[in-house]
């Protein structure tokens, strides 16, 4: 059973995250003065707070899950997402935990028709970032998956394909967009009529009352990564144009 999975997560929505942070950046080293220390304070400490503040939306235990989407075998993509409650906006009334509860609940009713055929999750850095994030997210939230999640699986585990270790190996990276452009698959923004959004501006998709496209766009890197998986395993390929003879 082939799991392609996707998450998209914010920064951390905790009253107290931005106070625990600001505790944590002070001046450069090299700036002694109390004037220029004032003026650094005044001009630059905000940016470096709201700059590590966004950076929490990679760290479990601090940032969030904003949506899940999934697709099984060759099915269609699923999807669960939600929006905070304190941004007054078009909220689904949806929680963190529920939406952990409902991805977990969804792949246990899977593999239970599938009579228990044993699952390999496949992602783009699956391995260290999404699958690991799901892990501290449930610990966090007290929501226990009903099957083994494979967050500390070995880079031989046959229970995880990562198409980014699977390119580029273990001593270099690579995104999924340029892969997708290696591979002539179409990138990401193709599905909302170009307009651009990638994992750094989930955020501010979100906040800006846009947790619905930022749902299209998590299901549209589960559909490019199911494409990659099939590229690299040579089940899909490439379409070259017609050679028309003169």
């Amino acid at each position: 059973m082939k799991i392609y999975l996707d998450i998209e997560t914010i920064p951390g929505q905790s009253p107290s995250l931005i106070g625990d942070i600001t505790e944590t950046i002070s001046p450069p080293g090299n700036i002694k003065k109390a004037e220029t220390i004032a003026k650094w304070e005044a001009e630059q400490k905000p940016a470096a707070i709201e700059d590590a503040w966004r950076k929490t939306s990679f760290q479990g235990d601090r940032g969030e899950v904003v949506c899940i989407a999934w697709a099984v075998d060759d099915g269609l993509v699923d999807v669960v997402f939600r929006t905070p409650d304190h941004l007054n906006g078009p909220s689904n009334d949806v929680s963190e935990a529920e939406i952990l509860s409902d991805f977990f609940q969804a792949i246990k009713k899977e593999s239970e028709r599938q009579h228990g055929r044993r699952p390999m999750y496949i992602g783009h850095n699956v391995r260290d970032f999404d699958l690991r994030f799901l892990f501290h997210r449930a610990v966090i939230l007290g929501v226990k998956p009903p099957f083994h999640l494979p967050h500390d699986a070995r880079p031989d585990s046959e229970s995880v394909f990562d198409t980014m270790y699977a390119w580029a190996g273990y001593r270099d990276r690579i995104s999924l967009d340029r892969l997708c452009r290696a591979l002539a698959i179409p990138t990401k923004g193709s599905e909302l009529d170009g307009e651009e959004i990638d994992g750094a501006k989930v955020w501010d998709f979100v906040r800006d009352g846009y947790a619905d496209k930022v749902a299209v766009y998590c299901q549209a890197d589960v559909e490019r990564v199911r494409n990659v998986y099939r590229r690299l395993n040579f089940e899909l390929a490439q379409q070259w144009p017609e050679v028309v003879s003169a």
